[in-house]
């Protein structure tokens, strides 16, 4: 007997805004639609890093996800406005009694897009076994897959088989996912899984079609063929990712009009704040995120109206699911392996000074720990309350330097602290705070290297850097996507090897076991709970430095309808229009 749980899409019209592009706009005219909505438009945003990656087992960070989950979709997704989970290429499902079962029954006007991949160029429609072929591509050894441990492992079975024997030449297949008929597939898992739909819903469980994966491999990651409302159609590397209308798509609103309704995105990727700033104003951006605190006073001024009165764009916040931390890499640095001091430096740090005086606001002190606040979190039992975080205490902090054999840093070597570049001011704003506060409080001196984005994470994976800046958001609305960058089993055998989530490769026992028995605990309350102490675990170890919580900002132009923020700041533009375009 099964448990049905069938759900039908949620289609939503919301308030937002934009500006006029004065190139392809023009050869692109808007035409009316049903509800009063326009089609038309070249939405135009801007990323300051570069993608690393679009291939969707190797992404792993935001501005890749950001183009890729308009291009692929997976069996279910989130809604951009609400993040509750959503159909995607699965119509409907059922969850077995043991909810251990899933059956997926797919859309049957899901089409890839148009790609020379296929024998007449022409896309078709979507199978069953191209999310098996997909699935078995995440359980697969890749260099580029970063998102196995974090999804399909320790969780559907045969998936940790079938990621072993891959390579091996042996003829090999995930044993839980099994094929029913073109329009419908089973997945078993090993134990019951409270997150196991959200888990659906990230990017490494985007579905692509055989032809693609057996004939571009490796150049996926900018090769892309999905099924989402745009496809690629022009990538030139570090300048600009076009995404033009799939004509295609399987997607209409309420109203019945066809999906989606921008004729296109256009990304630039202009790495400086500043440069990005002046380009929102002169009306050649429609919208961009988080603006640095030395820069928003200036902004809201120079977009003003003449009167003085009234801006021309919108301005959308969300308490946002993220967290910055400075990650020490215990593996790496024989000093970080000492707990006194790890807590030392912890204990030195004034985390409201630095999001009140350096940042001016534009974060939180990180009072409890990764798991950044929210109310749906603490509603559903995680006790923010009980979690006893890093309170400023110098003086606390001097004892454990001593009681480490350290006595205001005596013997210790310099450390150096590597941050990546972009995003303004804030990265080496912060890093200064923190520099200065370690060499007065305990004399510890702090060396700085600023290198690239990517630079940075391919250090932080291969653990070439020791102390480090990082940034985590949430790959769904749960404590356990924070938790899960300290568990053991994520970190390699093998030093040498890339460490995708636990980049400070830290391992323990205790932490490790309340984080096991809260990924089969089915009462919400009594799962939280377990992950509450997993991160009292963190805490009392220091295993590293958190430092603020994010709000997410959006400024978006007036004419932009539809392009909302979230707490996670996923974006979905298959809604997005203009209304005078």
């Amino acid at each position: 007997m099964k448990k049905l749980c069938t759900l039908s899409a949620l289609f939503f019209t919301v308030i937002l805004s934009s500006c006029a592009d004065n190139t392809k706009e023009q050869q692109t005219p808007s035409s009316q639609a049903k509800g009063g909505i326009k089609y038309g438009g070249i939405l135009r945003v801007n990323e300051i890093d570069r993608f690393k990656s679009l291939m969707p087992m190797a992404i792993s960070e935001q501005n890749a996800y950001h183009i890729a989950s308009q291009v692929y979709e997976g069996l279910v997704k989130y809604n951009q406005f609400d993040l509750s989970l959503i159909p995607g290429l699965a119509k409907s499902w059922e969850i077995s009694k043991d909810l251990k079962e899933y059956t997926f029954h797919l859309r049957t006007n899901a089409r890839f897009h148009n790609d020379s991949c296929f024998k007449d160029g022409k896309g078709r429609n979507v199978r069953a076994s191209d999310v098996l072929f997909s699935f078995e591509a995440l359980c697969s050894k890749n260099i580029n897959n970063s998102q196995f441990d974090i999804t399909f492992k320790d969780r559907v079975e045969g998936a940790n088989e079938n990621y072993d024997l891959s390579g091996s030449g042996q003829v090999h297949s995930i044993s839980g996912v099994k094929v029913l008929n073109d329009s419908t597939l089973s997945i078993k898992l090993l134990n019951p899984d409270p997150t196991f739909l959200n888990i659906l819903a990230m990017p490494g469980c985007f579905v692509f079609p055989k032809e693609a994966g057996l004939k571009y491999g490796s150049r996926m990651r900018t090769k892309c063929v999905g099924t989402g409302p745009f496809y690629v159609e022009f990538i030139k590397e570090g300048e600009e990712v076009v995404l033009t209308r799939n004509e295609d798509y399987w997607g209409k609103d309420l109203h019945g009009n066809q999906l989606p309704y921008l004729y296109g995105i256009h990304w630039s990727f202009v790495p400086d704040k500043r440069s990005e700033v002046e380009l929102f104003r002169d009306g050649k951006l429609d919208a961009i995120y988080n603006i640095p605190v030395d820069l928003f006073h200036q902004t809201l001024g120079n977009l003003q109206d003449k009167s003085g009165a009234h801006l021309n764009f919108d301005i959308f916040t969300s308490p946002a699911l993220s967290t910055h931390f400075y990650g020490l890499n215990v593996q790496m640095n024989p000093f970080f392996s000492v707990k006194e001091i790890r807590r030392a430096m912890n204990l030195a740090i004034d985390r409201k000074k630095i999001a009140e005086v350096t940042l001016k606001g534009e974060g939180t002190a990180a009072e409890y720990g990764i798991v950044p606040y929210t109310k749906t979190f603490e509603r559903a039992g995680y006790n923010y309350k009980a979690l006893r975080g890093f309170s400023y205490d110098p003086d606390s902090a001097r004892k454990l330097l001593e009681k480490s054999g350290y006595p205001m840093g005596l013997g210790l070597p310099a450390f150096n602290l590597e941050i990546n570049s972009g995003g303004g001011e804030r990265n080496l704003m912060v890093a200064l705070a923190v520099q200065k506060m370690l060499k007065e409080n305990l004399g510890i001196n702090v060396n700085m290297s600023v290198v690239s984005w990517n630079e940075h994470i391919n250090n932080v994976h291969r653990g070439k850097s020791d102390f480090f800046r990082y940034a985590w958001v949430s790959d769904y609305p749960d404590p356990e996507s924070f938790l899960t960058l300290f568990y053991g089993p994520h970190v390699p055998e093998l030093m040498e090897e890339k460490s995708y989530i636990n980049v400070g490769r830290f391992k323990n026992k205790k932490f490790d076991e309340l984080f096991q028995a809260s990924r089969i605990e089915l009462d919400k309350s009594k799962r939280y709970r377990l992950l509450q102490e997993a991160e009292q675990v963190l805490l009392d170890e220091a295993a590293f430095m958190p430092l603020y919580y994010d709000e997410n900002m959006r400024l978006v132009h007036k004419e932009v309808k539809n392009f909302r923020e979230n707490p996670m700041g996923f974006m979905d533009m298959t809604y997005v229009y203009f209304s005078n375009r």
